[in-house]
């Protein structure tokens, strides 16, 4: 991973750079907790304040496994974690996008509350110039995520240390009135293994922004 390290200010000039009439794709990738759904959310709205097609966002999250399909898996317990999503479906997303020769293309979205992906819930038109692709593994440098790689022109890793990353996860399941039990058990079996991997199995960073 490359250690070149870019403050909030610096991000955005640079995104506000990328050549206009044409299509960039922007991976925002990090570690659960690490903040990287509010970054792009920030971006997206500070990007789109004067040019309302600037930018959208595509979440990763919106192509999670449904519940049902990972309990036949044996999966259900690990859900968020690599082998919980369909890649290749958003692969194919991304190929679509990068294309740009459709009126508007239909992607999904998740829903916490229900724990559910959004089929058709957020659009990207035609004259959109930057997507903002936001999600864990999308540097992974492992196999199916590696393809993704071919899809982007400028990725972002949103580092936060694993003490910072207990502490926001923690408060996460405390707001869904999860026991102590409960809530060590998601971390130590799932989320902090997940943030792990996000770290250890990324490459090819052209830019960290620290997020703590």
């Amino acid at each position: 991973m490359m250690n070149r390290q870019i403050e909030y200010g610096d991000l955005l000039k640079l995104l506000h750079a990328l050549p206009k009439k044409t299509r960039s794709i922007v991976a925002i990738a990090g570690a659960p907790g690490s903040g990287k759904s509010t970054i792009a959310e920030k971006l997206f709205s500070d990007l789109t304040r004067h040019e309302k097609n600037r930018a959208e966002i595509l979440p990763m999250d919106g192509y999670h496994l449904d519940d049902g399909l990972l309990e036949d898996r044996g999966t259900l317990k690990r859900k968020g974690s690599p082998n919980t999503f369909d890649v290749d479906g958003l692969h194919h997303m991304l190929k679509r996008i990068k294309c740009a020769d459709e009126h508007e293309v239909i992607v999904p979205t998740f829903d916490r509350s229900l724990e559910i992906s959004r089929a058709g819930a957020r659009h990207i038109s035609a004259d959109t110039e930057i997507i903002l692709v936001e999600g864990n593994y999308l540097l992974s440098n492992e196999e199916p995520w590696h393809k993704l790689r071919s899809n982007y022109d400028l990725t972002i890793m949103i580092n936060v240390s694993e003490k910072i990353l207990k502490e926001r996860l923690s408060q996460r399941w405390l707001s869904y009135d999860y026991t102590e039990d409960v809530i060590s058990q998601k971390l130590e079996l799932n989320d902090l293994p997940n943030g792990r991997y996000v770290y250890e199995k990324s490459e090819d960073v052209d830019y960290i922004y620290s997020n703590e």
